[in-house]
């Protein structure tokens, strides 16, 4: 047998590898998590020469990856202006959120609350105020992440509904 015969199936392993992968970077940090999803999904399609999974689904899921990104990068700002944050406490908790990063588990789980807090501190408030915006920040945090790992969900359900369907 050829090399050549074993390409597709080779390339549906890497599909489901990104698809798995991404799956744990809905909750590891440093992996872009719903971006592997698609890229799995979009490769796997592209292998089956998009017969199971056409245009209709991957826009679909394409929708949902660009609605986790958003959710994900605007939850802690809008858990800190919940709270009544300041501009300074918005923009320190984006940047919280992006430094944050960088620093593993520890940094995703601290960096909106420390970036809000001191935004908010810069802002003039108390020490109270700040971390009452802070905890604004986090609890925006934690909604994002619940509501980014449900969007991983729903790709996964519409994915394999399409395969089977």
């Amino acid at each position: 047998m050829e090399f050549s015969n074993y390409v597709p199936a080779l390339l549906h392993t890497l599909a489901v590898l990104l698809i798995v992968v991404g799956l744990a970077g809905t909750v590891l940090p440093a992996l872009p998590g719903i971006p592997l999803m698609f890229g799995g999904m979009l490769l796997s399609a592209w292998v089956g020469d998009f017969s199971q999974l056409g245009w209709p689904t991957l826009t679909l899921l394409g929708v949902l990856t660009v609605l986790s990104l958003v959710a994900d990068l605007v939850a802690g700002l809008l858990g800190a202006k919940r709270v009544g944050a300041s501009m300074w406490a918005l923009v320190g908790a984006a940047i919280g959120t992006v430094a944050g990063l960088f620093f593993g588990l520890f940094g995703l789980l601290l960096g909106p609350f420390v970036g809000a807090l001191l935004g908010e501190l810069i802002a003039g408030s108390t020490l109270r105020r700040a971390t009452d915006v802070g905890v604004g920040a986090w609890i925006g945090f934690v909604v994002g992440a619940v509501l980014k790992v449900a969007i991983a969900f729903a790709m996964l359900g519409v994915f394999v509904f399409a395969l089977i369907f």
